[in-house]
């Protein structure tokens, strides 16, 4: 059977599928009534559980927000598995041509529950990865949309994977964490406690994706990320962004104005480990899963450590250091390490990047763009 592959109750208890753990749940869940569910009747409010819809071949996964910082870069990876045309890229912004020609795209706003719906349906969707969320800086400059994207667009997700029986992706973070919180290293389960409008948004994700999990058997899963670094997109206000920005800034005038102390230690990962992270987090067998939400690591720098790692190949590169007292402050609430013992024992995570490997990856990837883009390069 290939990884991802869902499997119908009774056939899974015949071919020997499940563990006797997710057996004896399926086996004790009522049957399913395949009615069309209107949005007031949701299954919050029925007896009903989510079990399994037929096998097919390969999910068909729809990702919304799909044109922030991870989505093109998932949907490339997932397509090189399962096919182009089973994985359908969204958003409310117009794409590149080139993300427009690479695979399918389609307009959606979270926001609207009925044109969601009709996505999920008409397009057979199994696998849905929800990203569309406001990052943490951004979420506190306009509390209310931050409120209203990440958590009204939150359950209507949610309502349409417990309807559809979807298997849901939501990823969390690093903001999720609050300054009450262990800092080193963060366990999987701990208080958490945010301080800010993304971090609330995310715990109650969490909160929400295991009681309906537990509740009415939908398969919720989320990886808390820590900060992700990238090429192929712009920093988009998040506070870890400043690990972005310095390798473009090197590159290009060979000076970074960092909004961060030289001390401040954060998780990070390079963005390639984190896509194969949510690949195989969506592929294991729900039996191997222990928890809804996961940490996931990698490695753990500050400013000043990325600086000497980049000075390695480019010793002209000069950081200043001019702290913004919003980015700080949530920076000084965050985890310096994660603790992701859970994740590397469930389902095997592990990284194949660390400082070193990222660094020299990105400058070389950082310096190729600009050079194709006729950029100067320092």
């Amino acid at each position: 059977m290939q990884p991802g592959v869902l499997v119908c109750a009774p056939t899974a208890a015949v071919l020997g599928l499940f563990c006797r753990g997710c057996l004896s749940r399926v086996q004790s869940s009522p049957s399913r009534s395949f009615r069309s569910l209107p949005r007031q009747m949701s299954r919050w409010n029925s007896r009903e559980t989510c079990s399994p819809p037929p096998p097919q071949e390969n999910p068909r996964v729809l990702i919304t927000g799909g044109l922030g910082q991870l989505g093109v870069g998932l949907a490339q990876m997932l397509r090189k598995q399962y096919g182009t045309e089973n994985v359908i890229l969204s958003d409310i912004k117009k794409p590149s041509p080139h993300v427009f020609s690479s695979g399918p795209f389609v307009y959606a706003d979270v926001l609207d529950y009925k044109h969601l719906r009709e996505l999920i349906v008409n397009n057979r969707i199994t696998w849905l990865v929800h990203y569309s969320a406001l990052l943490s800086a951004v979420g506190e400059a306009n509390v209310a949309l931050a409120r209203k994207i990440n958590i009204t667009g939150l359950h209507n997700v949610l309502d349409l994977a417990l309807e559809n029986c979807l298997r849901l992706f939501v990823p969390s973070t690093i903001g999720a964490f609050g300054p009450s919180s262990p800092r080193d290293p963060a366990p999987d389960l701990c208080v958490q406690r945010p301080r800010t409008i993304y971090g609330v948004s995310k715990v109650h994700g969490e909160l929400m994706g295991e009681y309906l999990h537990h509740k009415y058997g939908l398969d919720f899963r989320c990886l808390r990320y820590p900060g992700v670094i990238s090429v192929n997109t712009p920093p988009g206000g998040g506070t870890t962004d400043y690990a972005v920005q310095i390798f473009h800034d090197a590159l290009s005038t060979g000076h970074h104005e960092c909004y961060l102390r030289p001390d401040t230690r954060l998780p990070m990962m390079h963005i390639s480990d984190c896509h194969r992270a949510t690949v195989e987090f969506m592929q294991a067998p729900e039996c191997q899963l222990s928890l809804r939400t996961y940490n996931i690591a990698a490695m753990s720098f500050t400013p000043e450590e990325v600086a000497q790692e980049i000075r390695k190949h480019l010793p002209h590169l000069k950081v200043t250091y001019n702290p913004d007292s919003v980015r700080q402050t949530i920076a000084d609430s965050w985890p310096v390490r994660f603790d992701d013992t859970n994740a590397r024992r469930d389902w095997g995570w592990a990284p194949a990047f660390g400082l070193e490997e990222l660094v020299s990856d990105m400058l070389r990837s950082i310096r190729d763009k600009r050079t194709n883009e006729g950029l100067p390069v320092s």
